[in-house]
């Protein structure tokens, strides 16, 4: 059976390049009728926070992005690491390495002067093992390392095809830290190994991992997973996305109102296509899912795009529906029938459930700002006195027309402005019709009382 996993560490908030691999992991297991495992990496204590943790786990959920297994923390399994690299120290493929990180540092420094990528020495790597276990019994801090190889290396990428490597740059690298936490590369094959994971999917700066990773696989006797690099998710200037190009967090796209269905589409266009095909479902998605169509250039982030998809799907949801997430989004206090009614016009002009809610807030909050000419009061004096005999308000606009014998803009311009305050926004028959609903629910005021606000408001202006 086909298992991958997501493997977050809880140092930051999920990231929508960090969403978009659990997504692409997710998809591959759904497609493939496999298992979706989650890992916590929280083997740096100074920086994990169990706070980020719960957001991280708080966000996959909103996202869609059920687990079948887990989470698993590698903080609990501490004394598994640390028995296979007393295997690798039984069986000579790691040792001991007492190098301070003063030596080390020295090291970094000689290798910058001369020009040329800096490598471990292997200063450590032929201590007499006996010797090196006194050493390290007598008290004195030591970390442990692999030994590298330098033979010709590739492996076969699922995305990028044949990857080749030159060993002889990398050098032996540390596994475990002299306190005891196993570094990146170590932990992540034995987790990967014991859970069974048979496919790695994972961004490309992890593509130099690799070979570290294999090597360790091949030293233990194990047989590698198949990997998967994933493109790199870019900003607008193409450099690797950032707080500087805006919100990247998923809970910052939350906030701002963005549907999770949306989201998990838009970031399955980032790297990945299903033909022409651009606003799917999870069903959808699930179904075209294909390694082979992941690309190997990088994707760029478009908020542009991701807006235009978010009200794609906005405008496919029931009206009720998304009424209850407007209403559950931004707690307004208007009942849900009126809501449904104002979301089925105000949402045209919405992308966001946050632009929703302002649209709606913002028709309800009358507060007079632009000023008509002397002419065109004349039509808001003779609205305001239509409506004060009782009539009907499409009636009464109609009347206004016959009487002042104003058409199109004429009329209507003014007593937009009147009404709502502003010369532009949706159909004015429909707002009409919605603020007189929501005055009959005590929301706002009447159009009348707009009318006589607004004319008390131009005349004192007039006068001053």
């Amino acid at each position: 059976m086909i298992r991958v996993r997501f493997a977050p560490s809880p140092t930051g908030y999920l990231h929508v390049g960090g969403a978009r691999t659990a997504l692409f992991n997710w998809l591959f297991a759904r497609k493939n009728g496999g298992k979706f495992i989650l890992r916590i990496e929280d083997t740096d204590p100074e920086r994990s926070r169990k706070e980020y943790e719960e957001r991280i786990l708080e966000d996959l959920k909103w996202l869609g992005l059920h687990w079948d297994e887990g989470p698993y923390h590698q903080s609990q399994r501490l004394e598994i690491y640390r028995k296979y690299a007393r295997r690798l120290l039984d069986e000579g493929r790691a040792y001991y390495c007492f190098c301070t990180p003063e030596e080390l540092e020295e090291e970094r420094k000689r290798a910058m002067a001369q020009g040329r990528p800096y490598k471990y020495s292997g200063k450590c790597r032929n201590i007499p093992p006996e010797e090196a276990r006194r050493r390290v019994e007598a008290g004195e801090p030591a970390s442990i390392r692999f030994k590298m190889d330098d033979e010709p290396f590739s492996y076969d990428d699922l995305i990028r095809g044949r990857v080749n490597f030159d060993l002889s740059l990398f050098g032996d690298f540390v596994i475990m830290r002299s306190n005891g936490i196993p570094s990146y590369n170590f932990a992540v094959v034995i987790d990967d190994h014991e859970m069974g994971i048979t496919h790695v999917i994972r961004g490309e700066d992890h593509i130099s991992n690799t070979p570290k990773q294999i090597k360790i696989y091949q030293a233990l006797g194990w047989e590698p997973p198949k990997f998967a690099h994933l493109p790199m998710v870019l900003g607008p200037d193409r450099s690797r996305l950032s707080k500087r190009h805006g919100a990247t967090a998923v809970f910052q796209f939350r906030r701002e109102g963005f549907l999770p269905q949306a989201l998990v589409n838009y970031l399955a266009l980032l790297g990945w296509s299903c033909g022409e095909k651009e606003v799917m479902s999870t069903e959808e998605m699930i179904d075209c899912f294909d390694l082979r169509r992941v690309s190997r250039a990088g994707a760029i982030f478009d908020h542009s795009k991701l807006r235009w998809i978010n009200h794609r799907h906005m405008a496919s949801l029931p009206l009720e529906r998304l009424a209850r997430m407007v209403k559950e989004f931004s707690s307004l206090p208007y009942d849900l029938e009126f809501l449904t009614l104002a979301v089925s016009r105000l949402r045209e002009e919405a992308y966001t459930l946050k632009e929703l809610a302002s649209a709606i807030v913002r028709e309800m909050d009358y507060r007079p700002a632009e000023r008509v000419s002397r002419e065109e009061i004349l039509v808001v004096k003779a609205l305001e006195e239509e409506l004060s005999s009782g009539e009907e308000i499409s009636k009464a606009i109609k009347n206004v027309s016959r009487r002042t014998g104003k058409r199109g803009r004429a009329l209507y311009h003014p007593i937009r402005v009147a009404l709502t305050g502003r010369s532009s926004g949706p159909d004015l028959s429909f707002l009409a019709k919605l603020i007189q609903d929501a005055s009959a629910r005590g929301y706002t005021l009447s159009p009348l009382e707009r009318l006589r606000e607004y004319l008390r408001w131009w005349w004192k202006g007039s006068t001053e």
